[in-house]
């Protein structure tokens, strides 16, 4: 009779529960800063895309999660990146109102930057954007992920079936999930050859921080918060001291760091402030959500310290931002989770040497960053120290967005198929934005194809990435304005003509020159550089026109004028004479920037 009883009541239950089904072309998992860009850019190649988020916002790292402060690619104007940008400074009235920090050249207030995200959106007819669901399962079809299901604290169900299906969480969510192999934590010295990592791989991730946005309510305001559970003025002591670069400063130094327009002040203090360790990735959702209670309440701490230790009472924390009930931000700050394992692994070698790698992945590049390699690790005194080692500006190659085995299923965010010491670069929000737009363009590309994404070309990715306005190529000094702005994109990532790193400050940079000239020499290894069997020239002498369209026939172009200049010829030049005479770009390439070879 009693099982009779549970039976009914199981039966009852499961009647009652609200379920929908949907079918959609692609799936994002997540509306968090790539996720957002993932949705736009899928949904504009006509694949009509669904985008599942938990919290009230889209937009992730720059919005919910309170980070209105962009670290880097300040100087490369690519892409839905830029679109926002662009638009930030419209609605803040110019590229000068949104320096309001030392941290960053474009800050912002996060409820601003949900607003424009959603007003991007809005336009895109093929996108639906579902709030208040958070991911369950995900659905399989053998090797293949179809779809996912997601619940909302109802207990409602979302049943989606997609063609194919991104994550776009913070942590690598749905990754164990769909059965893909990742990795977690500190990589080994011998695994990734990399100077910096640790000799013995280990678990742990970086620190990550529960952002608060403070307001100035104006002098002889005091709003100043209850005392915090636990509160230990010790824990910041020296908050006001100096910076993670070892500069000195003072408590107005310090909070200024993160101003926001509209007199706000972004809380995301690394040294002695509000960072926190807990390592809740491999956490059930309610154990982690439990206990990042912690977090939210170690920046409640920072917030209390600022009013009652260090004077600021009449800064508050921010009540026309978060509609949370301590008005912090909807989500973590997560630095890192899992990470996939993917048909390529980008590690700090592969960024700071791209060129004498045994993969040349910069030629699959589909997203540009140039913030530096920056770890947070301050809170946890057993993990190794990684230092900042220098590197140029670099790109995330397509294949670390797909994983080795399942089918269907895309990774984006900080979840990509990186070194955990090179994740402290690729982590960072416009390159994550970026790395978003790639992920939905190869998505719609697949789906608009019913094709594994596996099997969609490389260069037809990057190719619509350039129609999108955005970079493959992490050049410096040349702007998408440039009329040759393609090409040199094109050609640099073939490889046969090479750019310049450089580590400068906390922009880094790749240079091109494009009014250099080049010698016969350095052209030959960069034809070789693009196909192996054309002969490296050792000759120092100046690269002529003529020369070069000697080389490039017998590299195979078909040119029917041969009488060119004796003259020097510039880069810029010789990148236009490559690509209209040889198309190297239209050469199909692995994932490993090798040459496909026929099938016969």
């Amino acid at each position: 009779m009693k099982i009779q009883i549970i039976a009914f009541f199981l039966f009852c239950y499961g009647y009652s529960q609200n379920i929908t089904k949907k079918t959609v072309d692609v799936l994002v998992i997540g509306g968090s800063t790539s996720g957002t860009s993932a949705g736009i850019a899928s949904s504009r190649l006509g694949a009509n895309t669904l985008i599942v988020e938990e919290s009230p916002w889209i937009g992730g790292m720059f919005t919910s999660q309170g980070v209105g402060a962009c670290d880097g690619n300040h100087n490369l104007d690519s892409g839905i990146w830029n679109e926002f940008r662009d638009a930030l400074r419209t609605y803040y009235g110019g590229a000068a109102a949104l320096e309001t920090g030392w941290v960053s050249n474009t800050l912002f207030e996060p409820s601003v930057g949900n607003m424009i995200f959603n007003k991007i959106a809005s336009k895109e007819k093929k996108l639906e954007i579902i709030h208040g669901f958070y991911i369950s399962t995900i659905k399989k079809s053998g090797n293949k992920v179809v779809g996912a299901t997601f619940k909302n604290d109802k207990n409602d169900l979302l049943e989606v079936t997609a063609k194919v299906t991104i994550d776009a969480t913070d942590i690598g969510e749905s990754l164990k999930m769909a059965g893909t192999t990742y990795r977690l934590g500190m990589d080994s010295k011998a695994e990734t050859k990399e100077e910096n990592a640790p000799l013995k791989a280990n678990n742990i991730v970086q620190d990550l921080t529960w952002v608060a946005v403070l307001k100035d309510y104006g002098a002889g305001a005091d709003k100043t918060i209850a005392k915090p559970e636990n509160y230990d003025a010790n824990h910041f002591a020296g908050s006001c001291a100096e910076t993670v670069d070892n500069k000195q400063i003072d408590c107005d130094k310090m909070l200024t760091y993160g101003k926001l327009p509209n007199n706000k002040y972004m809380i995301n203090w690394p040294k002695k402030g509000n960072d926190v360790y807990l390592n809740v990735i491999e956490m059930s959702r309610e154990e982690r959500n439990k206990e990042l209670l912690k977090a939210r309440n170690f920046t409640l701490q920072f917030v209390y310290y600022i009013q009652k230790e260090l004077g600021y009472k009449n800064l508050g924390l921010a009540d026309d931002e978060f509609a949370t009930s301590d008005l912090l931000a909807y989500a973590p700050y997560h630095r890192e989770g899992r990470r996939l394992k993917g048909v390529s692994f980008l590690t700090y070698n592969h960024v700071a040497d791209p060129y004498n790698q045994k993969e040349a992945l910069y030629k699959t590049g589909i997203s540009v960053g140039d913030y530096p390699v920056d770890h947070h690790h301050d809170k946890n005194p057993d993990a190794p120290h990684v230092g900042f080692p220098p590197v140029p500006s670099y790109n995330i190659p397509l294949g670390a967005l797909i994983p080795e085995k399942v089918d269907g299923f895309i990774v984006a965010d900080k979840a990509i198929s990186v070194s955990n010491l090179i994740n402290g670069a690729t982590r960072l929000q416009p390159v994550v934005l970026l790395t978003g737009q790639a992920a939905g363009t190869l998505a719609a590309l697949a789906a608009n194809k019913n094709q594994n994404v596996r099997n969609v070309s490389v260069r037809s990715v990057q190719q619509s990435l350039l129609d999108q306005k955005a970079y493959i190529m992490p050049l410096f000094d040349v702007k998408p304005t440039d009329p040759a702005f393609e090409t040199i994109q094109k050609v640099t990532a073939t490889g046969i003509l090479k750019t310049k790193g450089e580590s400068y400050q906390w922009a880094n940079r790749t240079w091109f020159y494009p009014e250099q000239n080049i010698s016969v020499q350095e052209f030959t290894e960069g034809l070789n550089q693009f196909d192996k069997k054309n002969k490296i020239v050792k000759d120092t002498a100046l690269l002529t026109e003529q020369e070069a369209v000697n080389l490039l026939i017998k590299a195979g172009a078909k040119i029917q004028n041969k009488n060119f200049s004796a003259k020097p010829i510039n880069k810029r030049d010789l990148a236009l004479l490559i690509e209209e005479n040889l198309h190297p770009f239209e050469t199909e390439i692995d994932f490993s920037g090798s040459i496909k070879t026929k099938k016969k």
